[in-house]
């Protein structure tokens, strides 16, 4: 076979949802049998990844991160697919974490040939489609959630856009707990189409309450306007009370008729 090499985008580039500043996650796999592929192939990516990170006089072209590889940033900045197929696929003694299903769930083939694209689509849709157990699935992204907001704490009573209770981290865990749990009963939640689509589809297929699917996609979609005139205005994303608390209360009824098995402590 020829020389295979692939990118898979994550986080926002992956959603098709970059903004202002946004930074690129992005994943490298490869197929070749070539004895010393792993080793080339890390050398390209490391002038790839150069190449987009370097420092010029009128900024930075992009932050480039690939912690989102199988094992994190302790492991190998490019994965045979192989490899990458199978620590996706629970496939030996190496294998993902639920949160980095969760990334899957905004993953996107976007260099490579057709035939690892096709691959990679069935590898996101056996992961996305696997049985699992929605309590124990609730009770470890609800676990991460807290994680992810102590390790970004708002300080005083600011409302923070991105990672305050009712901000977007919750709107985007709330759709990947809905991703993973029902895409195996409901196809419309396996396409990668963005959090505001997938929250529409979501209370169409009956997932959520009337009215909670359209108004959190509407909040989604407002507070990403408002981080984007933050960065751009190089502003802070954060705001006083009463501003945004409508968008607020509609991204934290979603999480309750989501998540309403579990108390959460703001």
């Amino acid at each position: 076979a020829s020389p295979q090499l692939a990118i898979i985008a994550y986080g926002k580039l992956g959603g098709k949802e970059l903004g202002y500043g946004s930074d690129l996650d992005i994943v490298f796999v490869y197929e070749d049998e070539h004895e010393q592929a792993a080793e080339v192939y890390a050398a390209l990516v490391r002038k790839l990844i150069n190449w987009l990170t370097v420092k010029t006089g009128e900024g930075d072209l992009f932050e480039i991160d690939t912690a989102l590889r199988p094992n994190g940033n302790s492991g190998l900045l490019v994965t045979s697919f192989e490899a990458y197929a199978n620590y996706q696929q629970q496939r030996g003694s190496n294998t993902a974490w639920t949160w980095e299903h969760q990334a899957i769930t905004r993953a996107r083939f976007v260099m490579g040939t057709d035939g690892l694209r096709e691959r990679f689509e069935q590898v996101r849709h056996a992961v996305i489609t696997a049985p699992r157990d929605a309590v124990a699935l609730q009770t470890e992204i609800v676990a991460m959630r807290a994680k992810v907001r102590v390790a970004h704490p708002v300080k005083g009573h600011k409302f923070d856009v991105k990672h305050s209770p009712g901000g977007m981290v919750d709107a985007e865990f709330a759709v990947q707990f809905l991703v993973l749990s029902e895409s195996a009963r409901h196809a419309e939640l396996v396409d990668n189409a963005g959090n505001i689509a997938l929250l529409q589809r979501a209370e169409a297929v009956g997932l959520l309450p009337d009215g909670v699917g359209q108004r959190a996609a509407a909040a989604y979609r407002a507070l990403r306007r408002v981080q984007h005139r933050a960065r751009l205005n190089e502003e802070p994303t954060q705001v006083m009370p009463p501003a945004l608390q409508g968008e607020r209360l509609a991204i934290e009824q979603l999480w309750q008729a989501v998540f309403r098995s579990n108390d959460r402590a703001d």
